[in-house]
């Protein structure tokens, strides 16, 4: 006899569960009904039955019941229950199990965390902040006790996207082939474009409510600065951030870690040694994603902090005195061998095209402040073709979203704007009645040439790495 809503209301009718008025969709209905000393049925016992497989999974699997708070909105914790659990990852920092969701179906990763308490992790915090289509999203969060005494774990109920860039660029490389040139610019067009411009939600520190244009407008270093923190759906083209477990938020004069970021993404500044830095820091990881996706491997990847210096001189050659005072002003060693700069077009293959050897050489830069802002990268001309009407993922399927910019994000760098939204999208907009915001007079006299433009230092989100795992499983740098 199957499972059918017929048996399921024939049970739920009758003398209303025996007047115990338990939810029959409950996972703790058949322990309930199980527990009964009363005799019931045949049927009834069958579909008793029935129901404890169900919430057992049909492989029989286990389910927990556990009391979750909703990622976003008020806190009211309620019963969740999940099954079909398995571990997809694991390092230093904790466990991440993949698991379904027993009222929808739906696949999850749950990320579980040691509380250490001598360190303070804002990943919590800061994810129920943010809330945007290219960020993972939280859907529940709920505490657990470990085997030892004291020991609590945080447990992050997340979105289930099963690939990451990491992946797909190291599946690429196996087989030999390079990554359709149409995937890395959407890709990278994502990561350059909406997580860099979040404003967290309900957020009232002093960088994010006036301070915009003096220091770090959005203030979070978050996670950004590996491959295998970056999700994605190679079907759809759609792409999301994971990961905040080193998060933090970024105040003008106040000291920070220098051991941030995975290796082979940190930024120069950072192996100097410097404390005060700026977001700037995530350009030069989203660069180095850039570059490993036109490589098929990562491009500066040393064993150590010295080696990993050792990689970016052999392409940008020896920073000078006034480069290394510009990445940490309290560095006094100037002991380097002196190397010439390699030129970037021989630094990858020959058919990749100029205009993306531009882009990058525009990130890669020792200079903070000489690296382009995020916005000036989705104006570059690499991406002009993602703005064609006809433009399509090499599977025929449309684009993922690319131009639903925010008001706020059109507000950063109003003269970029006439090149950030094609024509047709803005014709769109004007067509229906709605307009585009920022796109007007200011943004007709826009340059082509939006790397040379001049804009503050911080438009961006800082991402740091930390020793955590993406939703989809992917180790982080420092983890298994």
């Amino acid at each position: 006899m199957d499972l059918t809503e017929t048996n399921i209301s024939y049970l739920r009718n009758k003398e209303n569960i025996r007047n115990r008025k338990v939810d029959y969709r409950s996972a703790q209905y058949p322990v309930e009904m199980l527990k009964s000393k009363d005799l019931f049925p045949l049927h009834d016992a069958w579909c008793v039955l029935l129901l404890a497989c169900l919430y057992a999974g049909k492989d029989g699997s286990k389910v927990t019941t556990v009391v979750a708070t909703p990622g976003q909105g008020p806190d009211r914790p309620q019963e969740v229950s999940y099954t079909d659990t398995k571990v997809i990852g694991n390092g230093s920092f904790g466990v991440v199990y993949q698991a379904k969701l027993c009222d929808s179906a739906e696949m999850v990763a749950i990320k579980k965390v040691l509380q250490d308490k001598r360190f303070k992790n804002r990943e919590l915090q800061i994810m129920r902040r943010l809330e945007h289509c290219n960020i993972v999203k939280l859907k529940y969060f709920f505490y657990s006790s470990g085997d030892k005494k004291d020991e609590v774990y945080l447990n992050l109920v997340l979105e289930y996207i099963p690939e990451t860039v990491y992946k797909v660029t190291r599946h690429y490389s196996k087989s030999k082939q390079t990554i359709p040139i149409s995937f890395i610019k959407d890709f990278s067009n994502v990561l350059f474009q909406k997580p860099f411009h979040v404003l967290p939600l309900n957020c009232t520190c002093t960088s994010c409510s006036g301070a915009w244009h003096t220091f770090t407008p959005w203030g979070y270093a978050t996670e950004i600065s590996s491959s295998q923190n970056l999700l994605l759906d190679p079907e759809t083209g759609v792409l999301k951030l994971c990961d905040f477990g080193s998060a933090k938020h970024l105040q003008k004069g106040e000291p920070n870690v220098s051991y941030i970021c995975s290796r082979y993404y940190r930024a120069p500044e950072l192996i100097f040694g410097a404390i005060d830095y700026t977001t700037k820091i995530d350009v030069w990881s989203a660069g180095c994603v850039l570059a490993e996706l036109l490589l098929g491997q990562p491009i500066f990847p040393g064993d150590s902090g010295v080696d990993q210096l050792v990689e970016i001189i052999k392409v940008l050659g020896t920073p000078t005195r006034e480069q290394i005072r510009e990445m940490n002003p309290n560095y006094t060693e100037f002991k380097f061998p002196q190397i010439k700069s390699h030129p970037w077009q021989k630094v990858f293959r020959a058919r990749t095209p100029p205009e993306a050897i531009d882009l990058v050489s525009r990130l890669l830069e020792y200079t903070p402040s000489s690296r382009i802002s995020p916005l000036q990268a989705c104006a570059h001309t690499f991406f002009e073709e993602l703005r064609e009407t006809n433009t399509r993922l090499p599977n025929g399927r449309e684009l993922p979203p690319l131009f639903n910019f925010t008001e706020h994000e059109l507000s950063i760098q109003p003269s970029l704007n006439s090149v950030l939204l094609p024509r047709h999208h803005a014709q769109e907009g004007a067509a229906s009645g709605a307009g585009v915001s920022g796109v007007g007079a200011e943004g007709a006299g826009t340059s082509n040439n939006p790397g040379s433009s001049s804009t503050p230092d911080n438009n961006s989100m800082a991402m740091s790495d930390s020793a955590g795992v993406s939703a989809a499983g992917g180790p982080t740098s420092g983890m298994a």
